[in-house]
């Protein structure tokens, strides 16, 4: 990474722009960047809320941030840590829909989510088995970050200190966030919410401070005032305040987060320097959206989910996508992944050959952390669907003995990208595709056209290369009397191929046989 800190101090990728503000967050003699007091490592942190489980807002937000990470690493080799914070002692609210057990859990509303009984019965409580599902979501795709409990956190006493300052400084903290709220919200709201010593909730009360050095409160429990201490797990903060005094007792330094938490960023920023600390550096993202342009929500079900999108493509190719332009509204939807495939391929073929000024731009540096793998693969995901199209029910094998008649040495040992590919290609084709098949008959002056493909493709060899069948294909195309070349392709997609879009004819014809294109030929003319 040193070979690219020159290069990373210009570079215009999001990434380093991001990491350039930790330079300036901690200065030296004469305002010089300077790495972290003590030579502490920069601190990164992604949140997460265990009342369900992960998703791919979870993959965006803690990828992102180790792209961030990385780029600080190759500016500076300074030491770095991620926190993935679980906020595991927030109260219970409303029972899952999905989950077994849902009169056992409804007894349990209120509590902090870590006293609340796993309804699968495999863990300690509800928030372990799903903090478990985050630590094996994270570990899966090989993330590299410490796991934080909020409830561990806040019963080891970790917090105390800045809990006695939040108790110290809480008029000021109700200055911030009274005028945020409602006129009824007003009437109850405390940054302080204690848990109940008679019923184990996290109550939502007024509470009045009555010594912040001892940490304790006064309020109203079940019709009966009162003290209690809030230090050691006897209460939790509300949630942004709580973010606040997470930032400064742990000391983060960077937390992105999502456009719709704008507003709680600004109040929590408010509050972290009435407690004497800077706010994180961070990125306010934009949200993903479905096909229809609405925000993807986890209740309604619409957009994508992780695993669809790994079912039909690759991860490589969900992280590229995910990389690009993070402060744009991006859709995500099935339609987007072959697009993504082929230009992750894309990108990652041009980067061995770029200076690393242009390296540090190419989104699969930021994918793969500089380590980029040098192989390619012979054929584009497009064009494999459009093979799998054809082929029908055809099997892995069989996609394959196609691919060698291509790419002689193409095997999955060679090319194991393209083996999972074939597999992706297979059931996006299948559930997506094949359903929407419809060859049409050829019309007009496109019978003699694909006649004459035909007959010019009878006088090729069987090793045509691509360029010398796409030049046949083209020059039919100016010559048959078609208002534009646009239409004779349209007309080969829809009769050969039953799809109204497809991929570059003389690339396809040369990975499929020119004896089986020939055959297409005459069912479409038959």
């Amino acid at each position: 990474m040193t070979d690219y800190r020159e290069a990373a101090q210009q570079s215009k990728a999001w990434p380093f722009e991001e990491a350039r503000k930790l330079l300036k967050r901690y200065r030296g003699e004469r305002g010089a960047p300077a790495p972290k007091p003590g030579g502490e490592p920069m601190l990164f942190e992604t949140g997460y809320g265990p009342s369900g489980l992960p998703h791919i807002g979870t993959f965006n937000e803690v990828l992102r941030t180790t792209m961030v990470r990385r780029a600080y690493e190759t500016l500076t080799g300074n030491p770095t840590r991620l926190i993935a914070f679980s906020d595991d002692m927030d109260g219970f609210r409303k029972v899952p829909t999905n989950v077994p057990n849902q009169d056992m859990l409804a007894e349990h509303l209120h509590k902090p989510l870590t006293q609340v009984p796993d309804p699968f019965g495999k863990y300690e409580s509800f928030a372990a088995h799903n903090n478990a599902m985050l630590r094996e979501f994270l570990d899966r795709f090989g993330f590299d970050y410490e796991f934080m409990s909020s409830t561990e956190q806040y019963t080891s006493g970790a917090f105390d200190e800045t809990l006695k300052l939040v108790l110290a400084r809480n008029q000021q903290i109700l200055d911030i966030m009274l005028p945020t709220l409602g006129k009824e919200r007003q009437a109850t709201y405390s940054p302080i919410l204690p848990i109940s010593p008679k019923t184990g909730h996290v109550l939502q009360v007024p509470v009045e401070v009555v010594d912040a050095e001892a940490g304790t409160v006064r309020f109203e429990d079940d019709g009966e005032m009162i003290e209690h201490n809030i230090l050691s797990g006897g209460a939790k903060l509300q949630w942004k305040v709580d973010w606040a005094m997470r930032w400064v007792a742990l000391g983060v330094d960077y937390e992105m987060y999502g456009k719709d938490l704008t507003d709680s960023g600004v109040q929590s920023g408010k509050i972290a320097k009435v407690l004497g600390a800077r706010k994180p550096e961070g990125l306010i993202y934009e949200m993903f959206l479905d096909e229809k342009g609405e925000k993807i929500s986890k209740s309604k079900g619409n957009g994508l989910s992780l695993d669809e999108w790994l079912r039909y493509g690759s991860e490589n190719s969900l992280a590229f996508y995910i990389y690009r332009e993070p402060k744009s509204a991006k859709q995500l939807h099935m339609g987007v992944i072959p697009k993504a495939v082929d230009e992750y391929f894309q990108f990652r073929a041009n980067w061995h050959d770029q200076a690393p000024e242009k390296q540090l731009g190419n989104a699969v540096h930021h994918v793969h952390g500089g380590d980029v793998p040098d192989d390619t693969i012979p054929v584009t995901f497009g064009l494999l669907l459009n093979l799998v199209g054809v082929m029908g029910d055809a099997d892995r094998e069989q996609i394959w003995g196609y691919l060698r008649q291509y790419a002689p040495d193409a095997t999955p040992e060679k090319y194991p990208d393209l083996d999972e590919l074939i597999g992706n290609a297979m059931a996006y084709h299948k559930d997506f595709i094949a359903p929407t098949l419809h060859r049409r008959k050829p019309e007009g002056v496109e019978v003699a056209a694909l006649e004459r493909l035909d007959s010019e493709l009878a006088g090729l060899p069987d090793g045509a290369v691509a360029e010398d069948i796409q030049t046949i294909v083209y020059t039919i195309g100016k010559e048959g009397g078609f208002d534009n070349l646009r239409d004779w392709f349209k007309a080969l997609y829809e009769t050969l191929l039953g799809s109204s879009q497809g991929p570059r004819m003389g690339s396809f014809i040369a990975l499929y046989g020119i004896n089986n294109t020939r055959k297409l030929i005459a069912e479409a003319l038959a």
